[in-house]
């Protein structure tokens, strides 16, 4: 079965039928570590539901993994993702309110702007993700942090570089240019923060005035708000990337499909969580056990890391009827995408708004683009997507 350490050579490329395989024959499925996949829709509905028995703090596992103190280890270890109460309650309350619908729908002006302008300048030949899916969201966060536009440049290289260190395997390069990355961010942060501190912005728009100013309840430490500034790039960069891209290649390969939503244009929110339970841009969770638990017909010790796989789960074929169909009027759409729990993606609002826009507008403008045939795949175990989908516009 399955082994995230060491998987087939077209795992990265097409990694669903080895899900399906999960699903039939190895719903939890042990892995030579002694960690185990998890898979059933249920399972990890339940598991993101019970924070005593299965905990996010990932200390114990990221130590060995990134070494205590480095620049990685505290990024991942401080996140909101990787916490638990008390400081995830803390913390992911003031980002809530940073984060809160009012602020989000008051970004949906710029956000289309944004888009526009990429449409304009697209050219005849692009690259769907270089040209348009990976410049969205960056200039969306951008705009979140109100970072100048002239100091944007080194955000995409920085995020991928540390979300590449959740990869279950890394090389000594990987780990070197993560920790690299953190540390050129953090001290990127802390200019930026003391800029905003001596001149706030609006902290009805400006997410990181707000975050700065915390709430009634009361504030970040230094590096809570850096590492959580960093988080808010990192969570909202390659996943939404992924989501944009997949969802234009997944409307080219099915024709039939995009010409309903062509025809009919409300339907672009269940399109968006279509795309998002068939090519779920994060394809894998963690949890970890803090007693002794039964999963199926295993016994699991505490301390146990769990990988919660997402994608195996949002085609799970006890909860969708033709779960390997894409279907942009599925409904009820009960995928997990974003998790589940008190770790819902707290920027979900925000995700699935970048999503609907970029995609519609896209359809809208250039409603018979071609997909080619040179295609290459993001090369991720945890997140799925492309690194390159070169098209042609008509």
């Amino acid at each position: 079965m399955l082994n995230l350490a060491s998987p087939p050579p077209d795992f990265t490329e097409n990694p669903f039928p080895h899900y399906d395989a999960l699903l039939q024959n190895a719903p939890v499925c042990p892995q030579p570590d002694g960690s185990f996949i998890i898979s059933r829709h249920a399972d990890l509905n339940a598991i993101y539901r019970d924070t005593t028995t299965y905990i996010s703090d990932k200390k114990q596992a990221f130590e060995p993994k990134f070494g205590a103190g480095s620049p990685l280890f505290e990024h991942h270890t401080t996140s909101l993702v990787f916490n638990d109460p008390p400081l995830h309650t803390r913390v992911r309350r003031i980002m809530s309110s940073a984060l809160a619908p009012k602020a989000i729908a008051l970004m949906e002006d710029g956000l289309i702007k944004t888009v526009d302008h990429l449409l304009d300048e697209m050219p005849q030949a692009p690259d769907i993700i270089e040209d348009y899916a990976s410049a969205i969201p960056i200039q969306i966060i951008g705009n979140l942090l109100d970072i100048p536009m002239s100091e944007r440049a080194p955000l995409r290289d920085w995020s991928l570089a540390i979300l590449g260190g959740l990869e279950p395997t890394l090389t000594d390069a990987q780990l070197t240019k993560g920790h690299t990355a953190v540390s050129e961010f953090k001290s990127y942060l802390q200019d930026l923060i003391a800029r905003r501190t001596a001149a706030p912005g609006d902290p009805e728009t400006d997410v990181l005035t707000r975050l700065i100013q915390g709430d009634d309840t009361g504030t970040l430490s230094e590096i809570e708000l850096i590492q959580n500034c960093i988080f808010i790039l990192n969570a909202g960069h390659e996943t939404t990337t992924n989501l944009i891209g997949s969802g234009l290649a997944l409307l080219h390969d099915h024709p039939l499909e995009k010409a309903k939503l062509i025809a009919d244009p409300s339907l672009i929110n269940s399109t968006v969580e279509e795309v998002l339970r068939m090519a779920s841009p994060n394809q894998f969770g963690n949890r970890e056990t803090t007693t002794e638990v039964t999963l199926g017909t295993h016994t699991i010790p505490a301390g146990t890391n769990l990988h919660l796989c997402i994608a195996a789960a949002n085609r799970d074929y006890e909860v969708f009827d033709n779960p390997a169909q894409f279907d942009i009027t599925r409904t009820p759409n009960r995928h997990l995408a974003f998790a589940g729990g008190p770790h819902v993606c707290v920027g979900l609002t925000l995700a699935r708004m970048e999503g609907r826009i970029a995609i519609q507008r896209f359809l809208t403008r250039y409603p018979d683009y071609k997909i080619t045939h040179n295609r290459k795949s993001g090369g991720r175990i945890r997140f799925h997507g492309y690194a390159s989908l070169p098209a042609t516009l008509t």
